[in-house]
């Protein structure tokens, strides 16, 4: 598997806004079809996960990914994951497959068919990931943890100490590196320049 690291984008940069198909409508979403950035203007602390069902870095992280969003939805931290993959070259990444993956996950897990939403973000890799503060400015861009598959269990301590520094003071000081996965699975044609 290619190993592909996520560019860090500039903190501070605003969260593009997103309104997007919802495969597990029972989670943590809106009773409907889709969930839009607007739909967690609640949260002090959004989490935005790239992601897809098949990458070995996405699935290595996931337990621990679940238990984060679990740990941190008292403290006012949502999460939503997003994936941008081409389910036409890769069908075990379509709705109807991530549908079936995100029974467990207590977050949204939404799809972006034309990859517009991965290209605002930036993101190109699974897992990426970005925290944003209650104004939906960016405070953290960097991996999960410093683990990878068969490579230690994954614990998330990247991102929680991200989100505990921040909870805590109202600022991210730590160093951030960047995310570590699979390429986004463009479709032909679409890959960012």
């Amino acid at each position: 598997m290619a190993v592909t690291y996520s560019d860090m984008e500039r903190m501070g940069t605003r969260a593009p806004d997103f309104d997007l198909p919802v495969a597990n409508p029972a989670s943590d979403a809106p009773d409907r079809a889709t969930v839009a950035l607007k739909d967690f203007a609640d949260a002090g602390v959004l989490v935005v996960v790239f992601m897809c069902n098949h990458c070995p870095y996405v699935v290595h992280i996931e337990a621990a990914l679940v238990e984060a969003a679990n740990d941190y939805r008292p403290r006012g931290v949502r999460f939503v994951g997003i994936s941008a993959n081409d389910a036409e070259a890769y069908p075990q990444d379509g709705f109807d497959r991530m549908a079936e993956r995100a029974r467990a996950y207590p977050f949204p897990y939404l799809y972006d068919a034309t990859q517009a939403v991965a290209k605002a973000y930036g993101a190109v890799c699974t897992p990426d990931v970005f925290v944003y503060d209650g104004q939906r400015k960016l405070v953290y861009r960097g991996r999960f943890d410093a683990t990878r598959p068969g490579m230690g269990e994954a614990d998330g301590h990247d991102l929680r100490q991200a989100l505990d520094e921040f909870l805590a003071t109202g600022t991210v000081t730590m160093d951030q590196r960047p995310s570590m996965g699979c390429n986004i699975k463009w479709r032909p044609g679409n890959a960012p320049g």
